[in-house]
């Protein structure tokens, strides 16, 4: 009994702070806090889309529904070297495009979106990824996710990018509850100055990539562990936790064929090379 009565008293103050509901400031504070440890532990955190021009950026994001960025990839090379630019892409034949990428999925579905934004570039923009979001709504296949990444990562214009990764962790973080992608990036533009949004979009979609995963989260090996009101979901086991961990964080290759000069993973594989 006594024994009984000890471990009861050790957990009700536990369960009595986690009932306790957070004020709007403190979520905010913490979810500040959360960005911060997160810029000390991804520094070179960056979009892991391969690109050089806002079309190719374009085209990229496009074909990563649905699919990783390394397939993107390993499929863009062939499709650049063959369209680079939205006049060839618009002239393109769809049956050789879908050929080309078909490893990304849904080939005729993207073929479409692709040749049809590229005549509305050719045709409405004078060959020219637009700069403005309002623009870049109107043409085929693209939302305001992809807009969002064109916008904050080819002209520097501060932008969230809600992806499945960033919609997943910012409600594990309780920094917002909605589901319509829309709701979370106006309620999480709200808590950050506009300055951190293009970065807080890489640097939380890194984090779910390679530790907060979806299924079985590395939570003993979490940067922002004790910040995290989701704690425990995952794995807490440190050393188990460790063998959980993608990328370069589990000593892999990233994504991008040709990452950033300041990247400290190795580059990852191009297609059929491993």
């Amino acid at each position: 009994m006594a024994e009984s009565k000890v471990r009861k008293s050790a957990v009700e103050p536990a369960v009595k702070a986690a009932a306790k509901p957070e004020s709007h400031l403190a979520m905010v504070r913490r979810a500040r806090k959360i960005n911060r440890v997160l810029a000390q532990t991804y520094p070179y955190a960056h979009p892991e889309l391969d690109f050089e021009t806002p079309f190719e950026l374009l085209v990229a994001t496009v074909l990563s529904a649905q699919t990783t960025d390394l397939r993107v990839n390993q499929t863009t090379p062939a499709l650049f070297a063959k369209y680079p630019t939205p006049e060839d892409m618009a002239m393109a034949v769809p049956e050789e495009m879908e050929e080309i990428i078909r490893p990304t999925g849904f080939f005729r579905a993207k073929t479409k979106s692709l040749i049809g934004l590229s005549v509305a570039l050719r045709d409405r923009f004078g060959g020219e990824v637009p700069g403005r979001l309002a623009d870049l709504v109107t043409l085929p296949g693209v939302g305001r996710k992809t807009a969002n990444v064109v916008l904050g990562n080819a002209f520097g214009v501060p932008g969230i990018t809600v992806d499945t990764h960033f919609g997943r962790l910012v409600r594990r973080w309780k920094w917002t509850e909605q589901e319509d992608p829309e709701r979370v990036e106006a309620e999480v533009a709200a808590i950050f100055p506009k300055s951190e949004w293009t970065m807080l979009s890489h640097r939380v979609v890194f984090h779910g990539r390679r530790v907060c995963h979806s299924r079985r989260p590395a939570c003993g090996a979490c940067p922002v562990a004790q910040l995290c009101p989701s704690y425990g979901e995952g794995e807490t086991d440190p050393e188990k936790a460790q063998k959980l961990l993608k990328y370069e964080m589990g000593g892999q290759p990233g994504q991008r064929l040709k990452p950033p000069s300041d990247y400290p993973g190795s580059p990852a594989p191009a297609l059929g090379a491993g």
